[in-house]
């Protein structure tokens, strides 16, 4: 049989539209236009930016963790209390202050009367503890101002012992000092110009701060304040890493409310051990206040109470005289 010869590719007729297959294989035919390309440079910068943006990330985070967690490297609270005046013999009542709007107080703390035959009975002093621990470590100091004749309220700030959990700062520690006066002159109707505060380490800063505050006050009692409170935080080698300064707020500065002091004050601190290296020299803080002041250097030992209570005494007893 002869050879049938193959048919020719058919066109679409003029006038008549290419059907769809027809299309798409006229597409298919039809040279292919190169694809775009990006450049060696272009790729580079994109690959800087995206290290720059993860490192920023990063560090923001780390700026994060550090503000969140700060506070650790300088308050170290307590929240179980193993000790009350009751193991010291002493009477006291617990109380607790500074209600929300749903009735929960925010304050916990002991309130411990004065002997109804103390001269000094007139007298309340607020305690303020220290950033270790909690009341249950404070028993042997409110025991010797107890001794000396004073009313004394000592409380918990709030993130210590049985108060209200909260992360301890200076903003919360003054607003928390603020409260408890507020008891005291508002439901215990003690007037202002009977109130001594008593601030020991960290505390004593904070007391001062508070005093320069208050200039209706009695005085202000200060055990070893911290010169430099805030150094176990930018000391620590993570805070190099961030602008730690920026970051914490607590500053717990001793020379602005020295020279603010309006009241009398008592200063207590623990006298240089032979050898030390370190003088019995007045601070600076100390030097600043301008009103009716007393310094006194606590031997180290068993003789350590009595000179306290004595110098305690003694102030007490000159305070009507300080304060006209």
């Amino acid at each position: 049989m002869p050879r049938q010869r193959p048919r020719p590719r058919s066109h679409p007729a003029a006038g008549r539209k290419p059907t769809a297959f027809e299309r798409a294989w006229e597409s298919a035919r039809a040279p292919s236009e190169p694809r775009p390309t990006v450049s060696g440079r272009w790729l580079l910068k994109a690959i800087a930016i995206s290290i720059v943006v993860a490192a920023f990330c990063c560090w923001a985070a780390l700026c994060l963790l550090f503000w969140q967690g700060s506070w650790q490297l300088l308050y170290h609270p307590a929240a179980t209390i193993a000790h009350t005046p009751a193991s010291a013999g002493i009477h006291f009542d617990p109380v607790a202050f500074a209600a929300t709007d749903t009735g929960l107080t925010r304050l916990t703390g002991w309130w411990i009367s004065a002997e109804p035959a103390s001269p000094f009975r007139q007298y309340t002093v607020l305690y303020l503890h220290g950033k270790d621990g909690d009341l249950g470590d404070t028993v042997d100091a409110l025991a010797a101002l107890h001794a000396a004749g004073v009313n004394v309220l000592a409380f918990d700030y709030r993130g210590y012992g049985q108060s209200q959990f909260a992360r301890p700062s200076e903003a919360h520690w003054r607003q928390d000092t603020e409260w408890a006066l507020q008891y005291l002159t508002g439901t215990r109707h003690i007037a202002p110009g009977k109130i001594v505060l008593d601030g020991d380490g960290l505390g004593a800063n904070l007391a001062l701060e508070v005093a320069a505050a208050h200039p209706e006050f009695a005085g202000v009692i200060l055990r070893d304040p911290v010169p430099d409170a805030t150094r176990a935080i930018f000391s620590d080698a993570r805070s190099r890493l961030v602008p730690a300064r920026l970051l914490v707020r607590d500053r717990y500065d001793l020379d602005a409310p020295a020279g603010n002091l309006r009241i009398p004050s008592l200063w207590f601190y623990q006298s240089a051990a032979p050898g030390s290296g370190r003088s019995d020299s007045e601070p600076a803080a100390y030097r600043k206040v301008a009103p009716r002041k007393m310094l006194i250097w606590l031997p180290a030992g068993p003789a350590e109470e009595k000179a306290f209570a004595d110098a305690l005494s003694r102030w007490l007893a000159d305070l009507p005289n300080q304060i006209h």
